[in-house]
C-alpha cells in the first residue's frame, strides 16, 4: 500500500495560491486593480469587494480609475481606500475616483522587499506545518500497522520531496517578485 498525499498536496497549492494573492497586493510602482481586492464598501448594509460594486479600469501605466455603478457609492469608496493601507489618496470628480500611483522610491522598494520576503517565509512555515502533518498521519499508519517500516520511510521521502518542490516554488514567486519591486 502506498500513502496517499493528495490532500497535503491540495493543501499547499493552497498555501501558494494564497502567497500569490498577497503578493499581487502589493503593489510594484505601476497600476495594477489587484491591490483594490482587499477594499470593502459597505452597500446595502454589507461590506462588499470594491469590484463588485464599480469598474476598475487603468487607463495607463500609473493610474486606477474606479467608476462606481451607483454613484451615491464615491464617498463611501473614497474613504475605504484613505483608510486602507493603500497608501494613495483617491481623488474624486463626482463621478469617477482616479488612483494616482507615484513613481517608488528606494526606500520604498526596500520596505516592499522586506514585506514580499516575509509572506514567503510564512508561506515555508505554512508549508512545512503540512508536512509536519503528513508525518504524523504516516506515523499513524504505522502505528497502526496499515504500513510496514519500509513504507513509513519511503512516504516519509516523499513527503520531504514534496515540500522541497514548493519550496522552491515560493523561492521562484519571491525571486519574480523582487525584482519586480526594484526594476525602475
Amino acid at each position: 500500500m502506498s500513502v496517499d498525499f493528495k490532500e497535503f498536496n491540495r493543501k499547499m497549492d493552497k498555501t501558494l495560491s494564497v502567497l500569490d494573492d498577497n503578493f499581487g497586493a502589493v503593489r510594484a510602482g505601476r497600476a495594477n486593480a489587484r491591490v483594490l481586492d482587499r477594499i470593502t464598501v459597505e452597500y446595502y448594509g454589507q461590506g462588499t469587494p470594491l469590484n463588485g460594486v464599480a469598474t476598475i479600469s487603468s487607463p495607463d501605466a500609473r493610474t486606477l480609475v474606479i467608476q462606481p455603478w451607483d454613484t451615491k457609492l464615491l464617498k463611501d469608496i473614497q474613504k475605504a481606500i484613505q483608510t486602507s493601507d493603500l497608501g494613495i489618496n483617491p481623488q474624486n470628480d463626482g463621478r469617477v475616483i482616479r488612483l494616482v500611483f507615484p513613481q517608488l522610491t528606494e526606500e520604498r522598494r526596500r520596505d516592499l522587499t522586506k514585506q514580499v520576503k516575509k509572506y514567503a517565509e510564512e508561506a515555508k512555515v505554512a508549508l512545512r506545518n503540512i508536512r509536519r502533518d503528513g508525518m504524523d498521519y504516516v506515523k499513524a499508519l504505522k502505528k497502526k500497522s496499515e504500513i510496514t517500516e519500509d513504507e513509513q520511510k519511503k512516504a516519509e521521502k516523499d513527503l520531504q520531496e514534496l515540500l522541497d518542490k514548493y519550496i522552491k516554488k515560493v523561492d521562484d514567486a519571491l525571486a519574480v517578485k523582487e525584482k519586480e519591486l526594484m526594476a525602475i
